[in-house]
């Protein structure tokens, strides 16, 4: 069954139904448990909120405003949600304390709702390019031999360009990745310009008749002038090559980073314009709130989240799945 809400249409100030897709009943969802942490700051915490009042007032309403704030929901996006209580518990639909919850959870739905956007690949273009950037630390290189092993297992055929020439761990890395899921890289030295790799690597990509090029990039700070306009001038090399390329831009961030994830995308959107996004290391600490700080701000797709260090632990993002597993009501 769907769970159902009745929310006030912010158009035409009627009532309407929500619908959220539940978790699939036949036992506990394993995302649950990888969630652990979030579930804990956010869900566990409203529960446990609203049990403490016996009626709605404007205690509680901060509380909740507070709970949300904390779990790296985001100012605006927590302003939203609560102007939307607000205004169903003056029309009459939110009675009661425990009526908050469906209607957070609601909410919550209908901020990522538009992000999830799974990655379509365009196996015409040959090679369809995915550009990978984001800061030190986050979890780059990693995504792409979980995603090359993805593609692998999907019939597709694979390169990596090891477009990291700062850190010659990183290009050891992918090459090791590679190895693991005999997938060609084309790399260089350790200092090498990393537009040129890359070029070269579309090139070669083109010749063999390759169906996904996944270009890695060095990791930078998104505060760092120089080596985001580094970053500018690859996106610009790629696009001479194949004036379509890239064809996905893809930041990886660590959900650990909590609401400074939010000024990564921001800055990263800014000099190369992001496509897409996946939120790794979930499985951690994190409050797992920024997803929606990010979706509220931005409205970039969500492509995967990354929950475990096994490969298929990068998972395809759905909304309904992520918000029953730090929100059940059951």
């Amino acid at each position: 069954m769907f769970r159902i809400f009745r929310k006030k249409n912010k158009q035409s100030g009627e009532l309407q139904d929500v619908q959220l897709r539940p978790v699939e009943q036949s036992g506990v969802d394993p995302l649950e448990k990888r969630l652990e942490d979030s579930r804990r700051t956010i869900g566990k915490r409203l529960k446990a909120l609203v049990s403490d009042h016996s009626n709605i007032n404007e205690d509680l309403l901060d509380e909740l405003e507070t709970t949300l704030l904390t779990a790296d929901v985001g100012v605006k996006a927590s302003l939203e949600i609560m102007d939307n209580l607000r205004s169903a518990i003056a029309n009459g639909v939110i009675k009661e304390p425990l009526s908050l919850l469906p209607a957070v959870q609601a909410e919550l739905y209908e901020l990522i709702a538009p992000c999830e956007q799974f990655l379509a690949v365009d196996t015409k273009q040959q090679p369809f390019v995915i550009l990978m950037v984001g800061i030190n630390g986050a979890g780059k290189t990693t995504t792409i031999g979980k995603l090359a092993q993805r593609f692998k297992e999907e019939g597709l055929s694979v390169m990596l360009a090891a477009g990291d020439t700062f850190r010659a761990a990183a290009v050891e890395q992918l090459k090791s990745w590679g190895a693991r899921n005999d997938v060609p890289v084309i790399a260089q030295g350790t200092g090498a310009d990393s537009a040129a790799v890359i070029f070269d690597a579309i090139q070669s990509a083109k010749a063999r008749g390759v169906d996904i090029l996944i270009a890695d990039t060095a990791g930078r700070l998104h505060t760092q002038s120089n080596l985001m306009e580094e970053l500018k001038k690859i996106h610009r090399v790629i696009g001479r090559v194949d004036d379509s390329a890239p064809h996905e831009v893809m930041l990886v961030v660590d959900a650990g980073t909590g609401t400074n994830a939010l000024n990564q995308a921001q800055h990263f959107n800014a000099a190369v314009k992001i496509t897409g996004i996946t939120i790794t290391k979930l499985d951690g600490t994190a409050r797992g709130g920024m997803l929606f700080a990010i979706a509220r701000e931005l409205g970039i797709p969500i492509r995967y989240i990354g929950v475990g260090e096994a490969a298929e632990d990068l998972r395809p993002f759905d909304a309904g799945t992520f918000i029953n597993a730090i929100l059940p009501l059951d």
